[in-house]
């Protein structure tokens, strides 16, 4: 079970949801004390707004505001609620407009990075309304967790080579299949467009693609493929400063894949599932691909390259 969802208990705080149309009604359920509260603070039940109610031994409850309308909502809005709640255990006084996407979105917005700086538990928790499957909700939190560790992580510290080896830690993980076709290798086993982007990189940057297979062959095949640019610099067609800024993250589809392999294998679901990760780092070196360079791809046909930072397409 995901660290914030706990099992039942009787002292958690309620949190109460409201809208423009509710906020009355929910007021008017709360003790003098807290109505009286309500009334000073000038609360305004505004999406994502939030009002601590106190207590004589402390915190109370919480009213937390959503849309009025359950069309179009953000249904991730609750996400808000573990930054903001002082360190105790909540639970959903009233139903939000979907209960288990709020829980879901709690869980995800307890996320914190913790690989460069250790973080302090703010020991927000929550109990779990009747009828969420906390496995699920858990398995999918789990995915995110992974994907968001590795998308924040920096290119210095995840090269193609440390995408390999999250990849090869989740099939180990599961019992999954798993094999990666390494630098000139990529030639030998006719991946040139592969070698063409990661070429230009240092040795230990090598391009490859990853491969994790998982599941009985018979059942129905689900293939999931991930661009996996640890770092883009856009090769000789180079990046302005600007979006230079941001491509760490350009390795953000095999991070999604490996994260929605997570969910599936965790899941037991029943398919015969293949992941895809070509991993490279797209660099400037005197042997980079150049615009206008023509190379044959995988399936025959001759692609000629116009700009070395549409690597991905």
């Amino acid at each position: 079970m995901h660290p914030v969802f706990v099992a039942r208990s009787a002292a958690a705080l309620p949190i109460w949801f409201v809208t423009p149309a509710t906020v009355a009604k929910v007021v008017s359920k709360l003790d003098k004390f807290a109505r009286a509260y309500v009334k000073a603070a000038g609360f305004e039940p505004r999406p994502g707004r939030h009002l601590i109610l106190p207590s004589r031994q402390g915190v109370g409850g919480v009213l937390f505001g959503l849309e009025g309308s359950a069309d179009g909502h953000n249904a991730f809005l609750p996400g808000l609620l573990p930054g903001v709640l002082p360190p105790g255990t909540y639970r959903f006084a009233n139903a939000p407009h979907d209960t288990r996407l709020a829980a879901l979105a709690f869980a995800l917005g307890s996320y914190q990075f913790t690989r460069y700086r250790k973080a302090k538990d703010k020991a927000v928790r929550l109990v779990l309304a009747d009828g969420v499957d906390g496995d699920e909700l858990s398995r999918i939190a789990e995915g995110m967790t992974l994907a968001r560790d590795l998308i924040n992580t920096p290119a210095n510290d995840l090269g193609p080579a440390d995408l390999e080896d999250a990849a090869r830690a989740l099939a180990k993980q599961h019992g999954a299949k798993f094999r990666s076709t390494v630098g000139d290798d990529l030639l030998k086993q006719n991946f040139p467009l592969i070698h063409a982007v990661g070429r230009a990189a240092d040795n230990t940057r090598a391009p490859r693609l990853i491969d994790l297979r998982w599941g009985k062959s018979s059942h129905p095949k689900v293939t999931l493929v991930g661009k996996g640019v640890c770092f883009d610099t856009g090769g000789l067609d180079l990046k302005p400063e600007s979006a230079m800024l941001i491509m760490k993250k350009d390795m953000g589809g095999a991070a999604t894949v490996l994260a929605c392999a997570h969910m599936i294998m965790d899941a037991g679901l029943k398919v015969s599932l293949r992941v895809l990760i070509p991993a490279v780092e797209n660099s400037v070196a005197g042997d980079a691909f150049r615009p206008l360079d023509v190379y044959p791809s995988r399936k025959g046909l001759n692609v000629e390259i116009g700009n070395t930072d549409a690597e991905g397409r």
